[in-house]
């Protein structure tokens, strides 16, 4: 194997399946990649399909030696720069979180000392058992990357989370761990994205028009580069950040309480969320038909997500907001870094061709509390993200962290 070698597990779950259009992915992206498969994966799909995607003969046979000069599951685990398990099958998860080794994937994950990500799949019920969470928070508490599956219509016929995350995902993550930088590792970023949902009765709401796809780039970004992140959102169209830990939030009352519980251990909040700023102060318990006339709909201010942590905050911890401004942009979002005692403000003129809400491209003005000011060019909001994360570090690094309290 190359430098970039890459193990890929695949347990025997219908999702197996998959495992195809990842290696090929992988492939294409100029890894070496070796599966090994349990019995009952090639029960799913066949070996030689695999073996023709990587070029590498498929191990699934544990007692079956094809090289007597070395031992195929230590010499893999030796080579391998990641190991990757998908799907990762509740049977698989449990054996890996107590140390049973029975086939070739679990005995070679034991051997293994490179970073081990994990791709859960399996029907919704079995997910959200608690001795499957307990598995997988013992195999967090290890630095095993657990990835987030996604939630929609499962083989067995329910709906739900249980969904092994997509091969152009799996392979974004594993590209991201072994190319790209890792120079945010040990810090816990807290991300806000998208808008939140204030009732007015069982059908309507006020909302607004954010996305969330500023905030999902910046965790996906974060965790490329090493970062533990905490992503706390609001309802979107958006599919999870796999490595992310997910919060899902309706309420901007929700997305406070979620961001508080997280801050708890977090170094960095990085509130590119867009919640609600007023909500009814009574929420119709029906329908209002336009029978019954004009509503009286009485507003109140929802909590204040930046001004409440700030206040909150320990020392050390970086504060990043955001203000999406339709005029004055720079002296408002100025105004808002001081009111709220910020370390950082993302500004962006909303109102400007390509920036802002719902699409794949931002401008921003970052300004700091020293006064420095950056202003990008119109670029993708991944890149966009980038940028940010890297002011964040070169903040944390000037002064160690965020305000003294």
């Amino acid at each position: 194997m190359e430098a970039k070698s890459i193990l890929v597990g695949v347990g025997g779950g219908i999702a197996a399946y998959k495992s195809a259009s990842l290696c090929s992915l992988l492939v294409k992206s100029g890894f070496d990649v070796q599966v090994l498969m349990t019995e009952h994966a090639t029960r799913f799909i066949q070996p030689l399909t695999l073996q023709a995607l990587t070029k590498h003969p498929v191990i699934f046979d544990t007692f079956a030696e094809p090289n007597p000069s070395e031992i195929a599951h230590i010499a893999v685990a030796d080579r391998a720069k990641l190991f990757v398990i998908a799907p990762a099958t509740a049977n698989i998860i449990a054996k890996l979180a107590h140390g049973l080794a029975d086939d070739m994937v679990t005995t070679t994950a034991l051997a293994a000392t490179c970073q081990t990500v994990v791709a859960p799949a399996m029907n919704v019920h079995m997910y959200e058992h608690p001795a499957v969470q307990e598995n997988l928070e013992i195999l967090k508490a290890r630095g095993v990357i657990v990835l987030d599956p996604g939630e929609g219509p499962l083989a067995c016929g329910y709906t739900g989370k249980g969904r092994m995350p997509e091969p152009e995902d799996i392979a974004a993550v594993i590209t991201a761990i072994l190319e790209q930088q890792q120079d945010l590792v040990g810090l816990h970023f807290v991300i806000t994205a998208g808008p939140t949902i204030e009732d007015i009765d069982p059908v309507r709401y006020l909302t607004n028009r954010s996305s969330g796809k500023m905030g999902y780039a910046l965790a996906k970004q974060a965790i490329a580069r090493g970062a533990k992140v905490t992503l706390v959102s609001g309802p979107t169209n958006l599919p999870p950040v796999p490595g992310a830990k997910m919060v899902n939030i309706r309420s901007t009352e929700e997305m406070l309480q979620g961001v508080q519980a997280a801050m708890a251990d977090a170094d960095v909040l990085i509130a590119a969320a867009a919640p609600a700023d007023y909500r009814p102060v009574e929420v119709f318990n029906h329908k209002w038909k336009k029978s019954d006339g004009l509503p009286n709909i009485v507003l109140e201010e929802t909590p204040d997500i930046l001004a409440t942590v700030s206040r909150s905050r320990r020392e050390g911890q970086t504060i990043v907001g955001f203000a999406a401004e339709t005029r004055d942009a720079l002296t408002f979002g100025r105004r808002k870094l001081e009111s709220k005692g910020l370390d950082l403000i993302v500004v962006n003129d909303v109102s400007q061709p390509g920036v802002g809400f719902d699409v794949d491209t931002n401008q921003v003005v970052v300004i700091s509390r020293n006064g420095e000011v950056d202003k990008l060019p119109l670029m993708t909001k991944a890149n966009v993200a980038d940028r940010i994360l890297t002011r964040v570090k070169a903040l944390r690094n000037s002064v160690g962290g965020g305000r003294t309290v």
